[in-house]
C-alpha cells in the first residue's frame, strides 16, 4: 500500500515532474529501437546501495551508481530477442517491435520512466468517459520487468489501472498472484512459494531441523520468511534464528548469536548484493563448519563461488534457475559491441537510458552470472506471441489494420502457449509460469557451480538430489543440524522452551507407551486389556487369569464343600434319629437343624468362587454366604444367651427369663437378623452391585478376573455380621465357667476364635496378594468358616452321641445341672 501512495504522491505533480524531466537528456543508443509496436523494459543495470535524500524533487542519475553486470547482460538479452523476433518470418511477420527500457535502479526514485512509457507524445492523459480515448493509454503494448519485488511493488499500480501488462523475469513475491490487486501481471519466474518448497524440500532430504533463515530487509525477505514459515508448520523443521539484512547490519554480533544457538543450516535468502555482502563478512569473521543454502537470486554467483577462503565457511548449496543457453545470443553481444559502445551515440533522448560500460568486453558479458536469462527471454516471446495472436498473423503476414490496446495483448498473454526451446509457456490463472524448474547445485571444492539435483513442477512434481556428488566440508558425513538429540525408542519429548525442536527425554512408565508414528511429546496410556515395559513403543495383549474349575485347588475346595454337604447331612440324620436326647435338646434342639441347613446353603457360595465372573456368579457369591451365616450367627448369638439366662440370669432375673420363654424370644431375634439382613444386602445392591472386575493393578502384564464389591454400598451387610459375631463371642465368653462337661459355651467361643483367626489370615493374604488365586483362598475362608462350626460344635455331640451313649442321659445331666446350681449358691 505504501508503495501505491508513494506513486500516486508523484502523480499529483505529474506534469510539472515531466517537463523538468524532458530537461534531463542522456545518450540512449542501445535503450530504444524504434518499431511498429513498443514493449517497455525496466533493468536495474545500476544499483543504489543506501537511500538518496533530495532539498527539491529531481530524477536520480542510475549511470552514476556501480553497475550490475548480470543485469546488463540481461539488459542485452532482452535487446537480442527483440531482434530476434524482428529478424523472424514466422512470428511476427510484415511487423517491427521496438523497445523503450530505462535503467531502473531505485525503487523510489526512477517514476520518470515508468511515466514515460505509460505517456503518449509525453502527456499522461486523465481517463475521459469509458471506452473512449483508448488509444491514448500508453505508448507501449506491455512491458518487461521489473527484476525484484520491492521494485515491482512500487510501480505495478501504475500499470494495473490501465491494464497494461507487466511479464516480470524476476519478481517472485507470492503477493503477485492476487489478481484482485495484480489484475495485469505475469511472470516467467517461479513465484517465493515454489522457491521456499525447494529449500524445505533440501531441508528435509537431509533431514535437518534446526536452522537459520538470514533475508533481505525488503519485500522479497519478508515474503520469502512468511511463506518459509507457514511451509514448516506442519514439519519437525524450526526456525532458530532469523535476521533481516540491510546496510546497518551488524555481522558480527548475527554470526555470534547464529554459534550461541549451535545452528548449523543457513538459509539465505536474500538479494544478490545482499548476500555477497554477507558471505565476504563471514570469510572475513572466519565463520566455519555451516551449511548455506543459497535462493536463486545468488546461488550462481560468478563472484563468490571463485572467491579465496569461500571453503571455508562450510558447504553451500543452492536452488538456481536452470541454466538454458540461448542460441545466437554470444554472437550477438560480439556483434553489438563493435557497432556501438555506450555513450558514442549522438541521439539524446530520456534520462537513465545509459550506462558507463564503455570498459566492458563482449567476453565480460557473456560471462556474466547467467541467472534469469530464460525468463528474460520467454518473457519477450510472451508479449510477441501474444501480439502475434492480437493481429491474427496467418500465411507470413499481419493484419495490421486492427488497433492493439494493452487490454488485449493480456488477453492474450493469458492464454499463451507456445513452445520456447523445447518448452512449453503457459501461464495459469494467477499468472505464474507452468513451465520450468529449479537446478539444486553445490559449490565445489573447484570453485565451480556442480548441478546435483533437480525440482521439476510440471507437469507433475519430481525431485532428486544426487548426495554422492556433495563434498561435505564434515568429510563425507551429512552434517547434522539438531536441538535436541533424538531420543531412544520408548522416550517421550517434552519441550524445553518455545522450540519443538529442543526438548527433553523422559522414559515411558510402565502401562504407557510412545506412538513413534503420531506422537512423539505424549506417552499413551496402554488399554485396559494391554500392558507395557517401560520404555516401551507398542502394547502388549495382557494375559487373562482366572481359576477354572479344572483347577487343582478348585476341584480339592469344591469337593470339601462337597464333603462339608454330607457331613451336615449325616449329622442331621442323627441328630434327627437321637432328637429327644439331652446331648440333642442342649446343643440347641430344632434350631440345631437351622444351622446345618443354613450351614449347607452358605457351602453354595464355593462353587462360584471359580470361572470366569458373570454378574450371577458375583451375586452368588456372596448371596448365600451373607445371608445364611448371619442366620447361623444370630443362632449362637441366641444360643450363648439362652446358655448364660439359663445358668447366670434366671435365676437373678426370673421374670426375664419367663417373658424370653413365653414369646420364643430365640426366633423373633433370628427372624429379624435374616429379615435385615436380606433389606441390607436388597439395598446395598440396588446402589453398587457386585459386578465381575479386571483387576489390571497387580500385575502389569496380566488380567485378573474378580468380582468387584462396593464395602460402602454393603456395609450395613458386614455391620450387621460383625455385631452379631462379636455379642456372639460375648455371650459365649460370658458362660467359660459353665459345667465341664456342659461346653457349648467354650465350643462356641472357640468356634468363634476360629472364625476369626481365618478372616484376619485371608485379609493379611488379599493384602500381599492379588493374583488369581486369591479367589481359591477366599473360597477356602468361606469353607474353613462353615467347618469351624460343624466340627468344633457339632462334632463333639456326635462323638458323645455314638461313643459315649452314657453321657447322653437325663440322669447325667440332672446331676452336672444339681453340681453347679450348689456351687453359684454357695
Amino acid at each position: 500500500m505504501k508503495h501505491f501512495l508513494a506513486s500516486l504522491c508523484l502523480l499529483g505533480s505529474l506534469r510539472c515532474l515531466l517537463h523538468a524531466l524532458n530537461q534531463c537528456t542522456v545518450p540512449a543508443s542501445e535503450f530504444q529501437l524504434q518499431g511498429d509496436y513498443l514493449i517497455g523494459g525496466l533493468f536495474d543495470i545500476h544499483h543504489v546501495s543506501a537511500p538518496v535524500y533530495h532539498d527539491r524533487p529531481e530524477a536520480i542519475d542510475c549511470s552514476s551508481k556501480p553497475i550490475i553486470l548480470s543485469s546488463y547482460r540481461r539488459f542485452q538479452l532482452m535487446r537480442f530477442s527483440v531482434e530476434e523476433i524482428n529478424n523472424s518470418t514466422n512470428l511476427l511477420p510484415n511487423v517491427s517491435l521496438g523497445y523503450e527500457i530505462f535503467d531502473h535502479c531505485s525503487d523510489t526514485l526512477n517514476f520518470p520512466g515508468i511515466l514515460n512509457l505509460i505517456s503518449v507524445n509525453g502527456l499522461i492523459q486523465p481517463w475521459g468517459e469509458p471506452h473512449k480515448n483508448l488509444s491514448k493509454v500508453s505508448k507501449v503494448t506491455a512491458v518487461v520487468g521489473p527484476f525484484s519485488s520491492t521494485d515491482t511493488l512500487t510501480v505495478a499500480p501504475l500499470f494495473m489501472m490501465n491494464l497494461i501488462p507487466i511479464v516480470s523475469y524476476g519478481a517472485a513475491s507470492s503477493a503477485f498472484s492476487e489478481k484482485a490487486k495484480y489484475p495485469s501481471f505475469l511472470r516467467t519466474v517461479h513465484s517465493n512459494k515454489d522457491i521456499i518448497e525447494v529449500i524445505v524440500n533440501i531441508i528435509r532430504h537431509f533431514n535437518w531441523y534446526w536452522v537459520a533463515f538470514i533475508k533481505s530487509d525488503n519485500d522479497f525477505g519478508i515474503n520469502g520468511l512468511e511463506l518459509f514459515i507457514n511451509m514448516i508448520k506442519e514439519t519437525e523443521i524450526c526456525l532458530a534464528y532469523t535476521k533481516g539484512l540491510n546496510g546497518d547490519t551488524n555481522y558480527s554480533q548475527m554470526f555470534k548469536q547464529i554459534e550461541a544457538q549451535r545452528v548449523q543450516i543457513i538459509v539465505v535468502f536474500a538479494t544478490k548484493m545482499d548476500a555477497e555482502a554477507l558471505i565476504e563478512t563471514a570469510i572475513q569473521l572466519n565463520v566455519t563448519n555451516k551449511v548455506w543454502i543459497a535462493g536463486d537470486t545468488w546461488s550462481l554467483s560468478k563472484k563468490l563461488h571463485k572467491k579465496e577462503g569461500i571453503k571455508n565457511i562450510g558447504t553451500v548449496l543452492g536452488v538456481s534457475q536452470p541454466v538454458v543457453t540461448i542460441p545466437g545470443f554470444s554472437d550477438f553481444i560480439y556483434s553489438s559491441r563493435r557497432q556501438m559502445h555506450c555513450g558514442n551515440s549522438g541521439e539524446q533522448e530520456f534520462c537513465n537510458q545509459v550506462c558507463n560500460c564503455s570498459n566492458l568486453s563482449p567476453k565480460d558479458v557473456i560471462s556474466m552470472d547467467p541467472s534469469f536469462s530464460f525468463p528474460v527471454y520467454s518473457a519477450v516471446y510472451a508479449v510477441a506471441n501474444a501480439l502475434h495472436n492480437v493481429l491474427q498473423c496467418r500465411a507470413g503476414k499481419c493484419n495490421t489494420n486492427i488497433t492493439v490496446y494493452p487490454y488485449m495483448v493480456l488477453e492474450e498473454l493469458r492464454k499463451s502457449n507456445f513452445t520456447l526451446l523445447n518448452q512449453s509457456i503457459q501461464f495459469d490463472e494467477n499468472g505464474d509460469p507452468k513451465f520450468g524448474s529449479y537446478s539444486i547445485v553445490f559449490w565445489n571444492h573447484s570453485g565451480d557451480v556442480q548441478e546435483i539435483g533437480f525440482y521439476k513442477f510440471y507437469p507433475s512434481v519430481q525431485s532428486f538430489i544426487n548426495n554422492s556428488q556433495i563434498q561435505w566440508y564434515t568429510n563425507g558425513e551429512v552434517p547434522t543440524s539438531l536441538c535436541s538429540t533424538e531420543c531412544p525408542a520408548g522416550y517421550a519429548k517434552k519441550p524445553d522452551g518455545i522450540h519443538k525442536c529442543c526438548f527433553n527425554c523422559e522414559i515411558c512408565p510402565n502401562g504407557t507407551y510412545v506412538n513413534i508414528t503420531e506422537d512423539l511429546y505424549k506417552c499413551i496410556y496402554c488399554k485396559e486389556t494391554e500392558w507395557s515395559a517401560e520404555g516401551s513403543t507398542s502394547c502388549n495383549l495382557r494375559v487373562v487369569e482366572y481359576v477354572p474349575f479344572k483347577d487343582s485347588g478348585a476341584i480339592l475346595i469344591m469337593v470339601g464343600a462337597w464333603v462339608l454337604v454330607g457331613l451336615t447331612l449325616a449329622t442331621s440324620v442323627l441328630f434327627a434319629i437321637n432328637y429327644n436326647t439331652p446331648v440333642v435338646r442342649s446343643a440347641g434342639g430344632p434350631m440345631c437343624f437351622l444351622i446345618l441347613g443354613c450351614i449347607s446353603l452358605c457351602s453354595l457360595s464355593v462353587f462360584f468362587y471359580f470361572d470366569k465372573p458373570t454378574v450371577s456368579f458375583c451375586i452368588l457369591r456372596f448371596l448365600p454366604f451373607i445371608l445364611f451365616y448371619t442366620v447361623c450367627l444370630a443362632c449362637f448369638v441366641v444360643r450363648s444367651f439362652q446358655i448364660v439366662c439359663i445358668f447366670k440370669i434366671a435365676a437373678k432375673f426370673p421374670k426375664l427369663h419367663s417373658w424370653w420363654m413365653k414369646y420364643h424370644g430365640q426366633w423373633l431375634i433370628i427372624t429379624v437378623a435374616f429379615v435385615t439382613q436380606a433389606l441390607l444386602f436388597l439395598i446395598g445392591y440396588s446402589r453398587d452391585p457386585a459386578k465381575p472386575y479386571n483387576d489390571t493393578l497387580w500385575s502389569p502384564d496380566k488380567i485378573i478376573l474378580g468380582c468387584d464389591i462396593n464395602l460402602k454400598a454393603f456395609s450395613g451387610s458386614v455391620f450387621l455380621l460383625l455385631s452379631l459375631c462379636s455379642l456372639c463371642f460375648i455371650f459365649s465368653y460370658m458362660g467359660k465357667d459353665l459345667p465341664k462337661n456342659y461346653n457349648e459355651a467354650k465350643a462356641i467361643t472357640f468356634c468363634l476364635l476360629l472364625l476369626i483367626l481365618t478372616w484376619i489370615i485371608f485379609a493379611t493374604e488379599y493384602m500381599l496378594y492379588h493374583g488369581k488365586y486369591i479367589q481359591t483362598f477366599n473360597a477356602l475362608a468361606v469353607l474353613s468358616s462353615l467347618y469351624s462350626f460343624l466340627l468344633w460344635y457339632f462334632l463333639p455331640k456326635c462323638y458323645i452321641i455314638i461313643v459315649q451313649p452314657h453321657k447322653n442321659t437325663q440322669q447325667y445331666f440332672q446331676g452336672l445341672i444339681q453340681n453347679y446350681t450348689k456351687t453359684i449358691s454357695q
